[in-house]
């Protein structure tokens, strides 16, 4: 597939290492965040998914009369059900209303599995989520399948500035949890989740009309084992044992999440685990170092 003219709304952490992936491939990209309007290497609209008025001008001015896809990343600047409501379901009926005809790429999260068993879940396992964010992201997947498009149900982004298992390790106030068995942390390098993406744009959108995607490493690991080596690799103590913490903004889940239907299509992840990233990505622990530095 050739060049892609994408818009992307969403121009936080996942949102700008996108957009930057797609330029370097020789695309067409135009971001919309909710600041003012930037140029560069790429042109920056302000804009708000949850607004109509705001979208039509984001439509008047874009640089080419129609995009190929739209990239909905996003963020919910972890509010409520009543931000995700407004955000992700709001913001897909904008899209389809104002860009009829467009397929969107929506960013969903596996927290729609609420398994609690440790089962391997696939895009076919019962979505079930304790949480109301949890339904509306669902709402929201369901509109952008209907517009032609896919839902990627991403798992805990991690990636330079931001991994919150590793700063806890690394500033002391990681705790395990004392429970058995110790949950699964399903995870995705930010570049992996953007290089998926990046895949599926070029994979055909036509071909995976009204797909649901997993996107997910290869490599499971129980929060018990991540911090036993984590500590190990660093030469500090283990984390003491603490009761779950019963506000967790996604709730309790203990899942293996695969990523197989994504890997079929030809994705490979550049980090299949969270323990070799660490000690692979030059970027990881230098930059949250410095943010513990930097707090201190």
């Amino acid at each position: 597939m050739g060049s892609l003219r994408v818009l992307l709304l969403g121009h936080g952490y996942l949102g700008t290492s996108l957009a930057a992936d797609l330029l370097a491939a020789g695309d067409e990209v135009v971001a919309v965040h909710r600041g003012e309007p930037q140029r560069g290497p790429y042109p920056l609209l302000s804009g708000d998914v949850s607004l109509p008025g705001s979208l039509v001008a984001v439509r008047e001015g874009l640089p080419f009369a129609r995009p190929d896809a739209i990239v909905h990343c996003a963020s919910s600047s972890r509010g409520g059900a009543e931000t995700y409501e407004a955000v992700f379901v709001e913001g897909m009926r904008n899209l389809r209303a104002i860009f009829p005809g467009v397929p969107v790429l929506f960013t969903s999260s596996t927290s729609v599995y609420g398994q609690t068993d440790g089962s391997v879940v696939d895009e076919s396992s019962d979505t079930t989520p304790d949480r109301e964010t949890g339904r509306l992201l669902l709402e929201a997947e369901a509109l952008a399948r209907g517009s032609g498009g896919m839902a990627l149900r991403l798992a805990g982004i991690y990636g330079p500035g931001r991994s919150v298992h590793l700063k806890k390790l690394l500033e002391g106030s990681a705790a395990i949890e004392d429970v058995d068995p110790s949950r699964y942390l399903n995870q995705i390098h930010r570049d992996d989740a953007s290089g998926a993406i990046r895949h599926l744009l070029h994979h055909g959108p036509a071909t995976s009309a009204g797909a649901t995607f997993n996107v997910v490493d290869d490599t499971p690991v129980t929060q018990r084992e991540c911090y036993e080596k984590l500590a190990a690799c660093f030469g500090l103590p283990v984390p003491p044992l603490a009761p779950p913490d019963p506000g967790r903004k996604r709730g309790w889940t203990h899942k293996i999440v695969s990523n197989a239907a994504l890997r079929a299509t030809g994705w490979e992840p550049r980090y299949p685990s969270f323990l070799g990233a660490v000690e692979t990505d030059p970027r990881l622990v230098p930059s949250i170092r410095g943010q513990i530095a930097t707090v201190s």
